[in-house]
């Protein structure tokens, strides 16, 4: 039993040092080692409680669902070697591994079964939240944009200043004649990442940009390319592709994703009395 326990934890250890730290726990330092410690032991001492309730009765993981687990962990290793490995520096092996996810799961399920006790939310409780929040329901003007971008550097003969602002001017020239080659002139010439998407920058509304090409892109309209512009990374060319005007979701388009909110938020408040009234108990 103790050893199992120490698996349990290990596992729950590990999950806690990616989620506080993004690290393996072999990584830690000594205080991070400490506090995920702590969250580890805390958790699992919350698991054992919840596993040993009433509610835990008849609740079963069926073995291939763990192995459905299993599999999925082992394919993100490139070998067998690798993934024990791996396994053995956070303190686990297969058996090991397995156990904690068919806790895991039993712990998922039972919480799940406690939060059907919800109360349900009926079509008027949908329309109310509707009405008394109507700032969740509206969306601004958006637009979806591109750019090339030519950096300035100093010490590089065809990013200089001059240089730099010669090539872009030329690109300018050619788009305002030919906007249609933009994701092409993207591809060949921008120095940012986006360049392999063709300049695309998504779906923006106001205050993503720089302010500069914020306000230059919300003054074009589709299908427009813009003059050079700079910003502290250089010079640009924007195209604006799309205009999406600002509107209001109506109550038909949003009635089923409020439904769903409402749902969820009433089964975490029915669970968290739940496991608050668990704690309770000696």
């Amino acid at each position: 039993m103790p050893q199992l326990i120490e698996s349990g934890v290990a596992y729950l250890a590990l999950k806690a040092a990616q989620k506080l730290y993004s690290k393996a726990t072999a990584a830690l330092q000594p205080e991070e080692f400490e506090r995920v410690q702590g969250v580890a032991q805390q958790q699992y001492s919350l698991e054992t409680r919840v596993l040993a309730a009433s509610e835990a009765r008849d609740v079963m993981v069926p073995p291939a669902t763990v192995e459905a687990a299993m599999q999925e962990i082992r394919g993100r290793y490139q070998s067998e070697e690798e993934f024990a490995s791996d396994l053995a520096r956070n303190g686990l092996d297969e058996v090991s591994l397995a156990t904690s996810l068919e806790r895991e799961m039993k712990v998922e399920a039972i919480m799940e079964k406690v939060g059907t006790r919800a109360e349900s939310v009926s079509d008027m409780d949908v329309e109310l939240f509707y009405q008394y929040h109507p700032e969740q329901f509206r969306r601004p003007e958006t637009r979806l944009a591109r750019h090339i971008l030519v950096t300035i550097n100093e010490a590089i003969a065809e990013n200089t200043r001059s240089a730099s602002h010669k090539r872009i001017a030329t690109l300018a020239t050619r788009l305002k004649k030919e906007p249609q080659r933009f994701e092409e002139q993207a591809l060949k010439h921008s120095e940012c990442p986006t360049a392999l998407d063709g300049g695309k920058l998504g779906e923006l509304p106001r205050g993503k940009l720089f302010p500069e090409l914020d306000k230059a892109l919300f003054e074009l309209k589709a299908g427009e390319v813009s003059v050079v512009l700079e910003s502290e990374l250089g010079f640009h060319i924007l195209r604006c592709d799309a205009i999406t005007e600002a509107s209001v979701l109506g109550y038909d388009q949003a009635k089923q994703h409020i439904r769903k909110l409402m749902e969820q938020k009433r089964k975490r408040v029915c669970q968290q009395a739940w496991v608050k009234q668990l704690l309770k108990k000696p």
